[in-house]
């Protein structure tokens, strides 16, 4: 749920600090407000962009508040994050939506801790003390389509048994239980990991209780795996909802027929090999070629816990095998590690409106945030608890080593980077660690808007015909080869983003360039200076190459050089734009 403290002024500041330390959760306040931990500037878009994330909100603030702001948001009530209003006072606590999804068992611990009242509307938590869609953790209904038929029977007065005298998957309070038989005519509860159909007077809750082996041969068509699981589901009418995870061996970890499967974990050699005494078909052949004498049957049997059997010995396709195990009891958190990842984010210049939702969707995924402090604090609007790695500025490689190590531990990790991720960032870094020192971590790149196209923007569309990038930085490249790229760049009439062009030890290889360039460049050439993008100091500002100071360029400047067809304009409200003419006008005399 992630959840958050939507306050919307100083003055429920003290309630919100209240429960931050007693639930730890996240404050989020305008600016302004001090003691926040995340900083917003319109209050609608803060909610809708937390509801969109599915982040349950403590809102502490009057319910219409939150109505009026998430109202055209609202379109699934089985996705829905909970929404709770709470009175500053603690006085009142009012689950709005998600009331079957955490949102009623929220505002009854808030209530508890606030010695207010938890005002609690759904029918059957009024009545029986909770949801029939609601169950105890380690059980999922199956035929959910049945609960409101089911539920307004109980309220009418129906009884209520459970098959072969099963654990009962939910706590109900004021309704009458019975012992099943025959005759029994109320309301019937089975508890199976059977694929069992129910009905509007038999609800089905499938205990997670089954973890599925999974093992192939190199190159294997995911296809092929995928249809075997079913087959065998199919023909030992097992439903998939009792299955809390899939498993198999760790050289699998980059075979795409097993990482395409759900919630896959792995296991070494090693790991496996201790099961050898619950199996039932070992080979030898496969013991020689990954070093345990089982894949399926191991996995299956490790993942599901010490005390599990396999109730699906290994089953066969061309080029898989799948196997299936049970726990006695629902699995809580399956044994195994997850397959890491490294998601390379580039958050571009800073604001939130300027984010993808691609990277968004990765930085809320990620249970580890590194990068540099800077970037961090530049997306702490997306922090719901994620473990930080901050480092300082430079020791690129630290950075994109420490975050394949985290990957490595199977481990869901975020490197943040500014601008985009694969322009002068750590995109590149990252696979040449990973060329060099090859492992199975799944790696992601995620684009983002990048200092030239933003100043570009901002100064009007400077990047409207051909253009490049150059970094003036000689600590990874020679200056040598950067001046023969400006001189070629110069002599093709490009548009010239300078990257990197100033720092406290380089100080003249800006003037160096623009002294290559004199020569090729028209004296009212327009020059963009774009400094802190993104960010509130952002200063962008227009000269002619004749005026160009280099002293008005610091390390978090972007120079943008013009062709010698780029154009400048001041308009009626007095700012000045440049662009470069794609040759539109040319096409347009012609007509």
């Amino acid at each position: 749920m992630h959840p958050i403290i939507f306050i919307l002024g100083a003055s429920a500041l003290p309630l919100a600090q209240k429960l931050k330390a007693e639930f730890g959760f996240e404050i989020h306040g305008p600016e302004g407000v001090s003691g926040c931990d995340v900083t917003y500037l319109k209050a609608a878009d803060h909610l809708a962009s937390s509801f969109a994330l599915r982040r349950a909100i403590l809102g502490l603030c009057a319910s219409g508040i939150l109505i009026r702001a998430l109202a055209k948001h609202i379109s699934d009530k089985h996705n829905e994050p909970a929404v709770i209003a709470v009175a500053e006072d603690g006085s009142s606590v009012i689950p709005l939506l998600g009331g079957h999804h955490g949102a009623n068992h929220l505002a009854k611990r808030i209530a508890d801790f606030t010695k207010g009242h938890a005002a609690i509307t759904t029918a059957s938590e009024v009545r029986f003390g909770a949801s029939l869609d609601e169950p105890k953790p380690g059980y999922v209904l199956g035929n959910p389509q049945d609960m409101k038929s089911a539920t307004a029977a109980l309220l009418n007065g129906a009884s209520l048994a459970i098959l072969d005298e099963a654990e009962s998957p939910i706590e109900l309070q004021n309704v009458k239980i019975e012992k099943w038989s025959p005759t029994f005519d109320g309301i019937t509860i089975e508890v199976t990991e059977k694929n069992v159909k129910g009905g509007p007077r038999h609800l089905v809750y499938h205990p997670l209780t089954l973890a599925v082996g999974l093992g192939c041969e190199r190159g294997t068509d995911p296809q092929e795996v995928r249809t075997l699981i079913k087959e065998t589901l199919t023909a030992k009418n097992i439903s998939r909802r009792s299955i809390v995870t899939y498993a198999s061996i760790d050289v699998k970890e980059d075979e795409p027929a097993i990482t395409d499967q759900y919630k896959v974990v792995y296991f070494t050699a090693e790991e496996l090999n201790a099961q050898s005494a619950k199996l039932h078909t070992p080979s030898e052949i496969v013991c020689a070629e990954v070093g345990t004498p089982s894949v399926a049957e191991a996995s299956a049997l490790a993942a599901a816990g010490p005390d599990a059997e396999l109730i699906v010995p290994k089953a066969k396709s061309k080029r898989a095998t799948i196997a299936i195990a049970k726990a006695p009891k629902p699995i809580d958190t399956p044994a195994g590690r997850a397959r890491g990842e490294v998601s390379v984010v580039g958050i571009g210049p800073g604001t939130s409106f300027m984010r993808s939702p691609y990277a968004t969707h990765l930085l809320t995924m990620a249970t580890e945030w590194v990068g540099y402090g800077l970037y961090l604090d530049l997306v702490a609007d997306m922090n719901w608890g994620q473990t930080e790695h901050r480092f300082p500025l430079g020791d690129e490689e630290a950075r994109c080593r420490h975050a394949i190590e985290l990957a490595k531990q199977g481990k869901n990790v975020a490197l943040v980077c500014s601008g985009d991720a694969a322009i002068y960032a750590m995109a590149a870094l990252v696979y040449e660690l990973i060329d060099r020192e090859p492992n199975r971590i799944a790696i992601n790149v995620c684009p983002g808007i990048s200092a030239f196209q933003a100043a570009s923007a901002k100064a009007g569309a400077m990047i409207g015909h051909d253009f490049c990038c150059i970094s003036l930085s000689d600590l990874l490249t020679p200056w040598e080869a950067i001046e023969k790229r400006i001189k070629a760049a110069a002599e093709g009439d490009f548009v010239i983003s300078f990257y990197n062009p100033r720092s406290l030890k380089r100080r003249d290889q800006l003037e160096r360039a623009f002294a290559i360039l004199k020569n090729h460049r028209p004296p009212n050439t327009p020059v963009v200076i774009a400094s802190n993008l993104g960010r509130p100091e952002e200063n962008v500002r227009i000269r002619k190459f004749s005026e160009f100071d280099p002293n008005e360029v610091d390390m978090l400047t972007l120079v943008m050089v013009g062709s010698s067809q780029s154009k400048s304009i001041t308009r009626g409200d007095g700012k000045t734009y440049a662009y470069t003419p794609r040759g539109y006008a040319k096409k347009m005399d012609s007509k």
